[in-house]
């Protein structure tokens, strides 16, 4: 039998964004394993977070590329990404909030270059009068993480709809980090 490692980890990262505590045994029940064939994978419970993050740091990567950031507005960039980034969702809003995982510099290396990415794109709609300039673009960086993480559990326990993890985050963020007109 054959077994989608990417898949795997994405069970097990839904599994312990609910419940950090989780065994490996419960990783492998809910991924449809055996705790052997787990552990063949990944050594342990160390070298699966490892894991979800080298994942986690590759989707996010290619959901940025895809968003073409530095094209066309802003706030249309950011739609851009927040759709990019909802198959993946549930893995980032896992390490999102694992922040043992951020230990090393290697590893804050990745996501310190994703996460300057994305504070660039905030900094330009900043920058070209799009959005507020009295939040930083790492504050909106970091809320954006949160949001994505938030909606991801609230469309995984049922309470948002799917069809609408993009509106919400998209319209709840902006609304918050446009600049208001005077008039």
């Amino acid at each position: 039998m054959t077994v989608d490692r990417d898949q795997v980890l994405r069970t097990a990262a839904a599994l312990l964004s609910r419940k950090s505590t989780a065994t490996m045994d419960e990783v492998a029940k809910a991924a449809g394993i055996g705790r052997a064939t787990l552990h063949r994978h990944f050594a342990g419970r160390d070298a699966l977070v490892r894991a979800l993050e080298e994942l986690g740091i590759r989707e996010f990567d290619a959901a940025i590329e895809a968003a073409r950031l530095g094209e066309g507005a802003a706030g249309d960039a950011l739609r851009r990404l927040v759709a990019e980034t909802e198959p993946s969702a549930g893995l980032l809003a896992f390490l999102v909030t694992e922040n043992q995982l951020f230990e090393g510099e290697q590893v804050n290396e990745g996501w310190a270059r994703l996460d300057a990415r994305v504070a660039a794109l905030f900094r330009r709609g900043q920058e070209e009068g799009e959005f507020r300039i009295d939040l930083t673009p790492v504050w909106l960086t970091e809320a954006l993480y949160g949001l994505i993480g938030t909606c991801a559990w609230a469309v995984q326990d049922g309470r948002v709809a799917a069809k609408d993890f993009q509106f919400m985050i998209t319209e709840l963020l902006l609304g918050g980090a446009r600049r208001s007109v005077e008039k």
